[in-house]
């Protein structure tokens, strides 16, 4: 059995994975001169791939996936896999039969301490009174409503998507005794510890207006790709905030940039931003096109939430558990369902 790292693995990470799978498992990775290692050149893996029985991947490059003629099994080394969508991979393992795994949950808790983050910075408005004393400004008067703070004790926040991210979300609002409405694809199922009310994703409208902080933690799948507009953000109270830590296409960027330039949103954050790509956008890029990063309510970052402590090794273990499984013959408890896309 070969496994093929596609990122230029140091010899600490190859033994680590090599240490975790059944002996006699052959594990490969790219050598070179690299921009970052995390990537890698087509020319530098080609000759990798075409016996590669596995694959463990932060990133793809382009055609590599046509040679792997012996590919069973891909183990994705992120949450979403939108992006394997876009490049057509999702396609590609429907049609050859390879299975597929993520690692969701993996930067779980970076990601739910980067939502809470933007939640206070919002509230708070750490930026702006960050900048005014550093140029030794008063924010003055006292208690005027441009410079007040908001509060979380007592409000209500709403999380759209309840899973790993958005259920660790959920426990820590509770610890500023916030009230959490959590929305998920069904109101059906399980409970959620921390949550006080489940809606399914068809009552969204009834749930935003009861909001005072909304944080999007939801995939981007063809049902919520986009599903953020004009008539949702309406919805949304004036005074209310919108907080996204999942991904830049769940929300419309025009009427999002009208909402916060006319006062019907409070403010924005977001870690993740809308893509431009060629041939079906122009022109190509990334951010925001209409300068929503540059709006003076808006607190940012850009892939940034799960560069945090830990998450780097937790991703290559939980990625390496995958492939554990899938060699040990036993379901993987994070497949990918190709269908649903998550």
């Amino acid at each position: 059995m070969k496994v093929l790292c596609l990122w230029y693995a140091t010899e600490e990470e190859k033994n680590f994975i090599s240490a975790r799978l059944p002996a006699g498992t052959e594990v490969v990775a790219p050598e070179g001169n690299y921009l970052s290692r995390f990537d890698c050149e087509y020319a530098d893996v080609a000759h990798l791939a075409p016996d590669a029985d596995a694959i463990l991947a932060f990133s793809v490059p382009d055609g590599i996936l046509q040679v792997c003629d012996n590919l069973k099994m891909f183990s994705w080394l992120h949450s979403g896999v939108d992006d394997l969508g876009l490049m057509g991979a999702l396609d590609l393992f429907k049609n050859r039969g390879v299975k597929l795994a993520n690692i969701r949950g993996a930067n779980a808790v970076a990601v739910a301490e980067q939502a809470m983050m933007f939640v206070l910075a919002l509230a708070k408005k750490t930026l702006l009174k960050h900048q005014a004393t550093e140029e030794g400004r008063f924010l003055f008067p006292l208690y005027a409503d441009e410079y007040r703070s908001a509060m979380l004790h007592g409000r209500t926040i709403g999380v759209i998507g309840i899973g790993n991210i958005g259920g660790r979300i959920a426990k820590h609002a509770k610890g500023f005794e916030m009230e959490v409405l959590g929305v998920r694809r069904s109101k059906e199922g399980q409970p959620v510890e921390y949550v006080d009310t489940i809606y399914g994703i068809d009552q969204l409208h009834d749930v935003l207006p009861k909001c005072d902080y909304v944080v999007l933690a939801t995939p981007d799948t063809k049902d919520t790709h986009g599903f953020i507009g004009a008539a949702e953000l309406a919805a949304m109270k004036r005074s209310a905030f919108l907080i996204n830590v999942s991904r830049g296409m769940l929300v419309q960027e025009k009427p999002l940039y009208e909402a916060l330039t006319s006062g019907q949103l409070r403010g924005f954050a977001t870690d993740v931003w809308w893509q431009y790509n060629y041939g079906q956008t122009f022109p190509i890029g990334w951010g925001s096109r209409l300068g929503i990063h540059k709006l003076p309510n808006v607190t940012l970052s850009n892939d940034q939430a799960a560069n945090a402590d830990d998450v780097l090794q937790r991703n290559i273990q939980w990625g390496t558990e995958n492939l554990a499984e899938f060699l040990a013959g036993q379901p993987m408890k994070r497949e990918v369902r190709l269908e649903l896309g998550y």
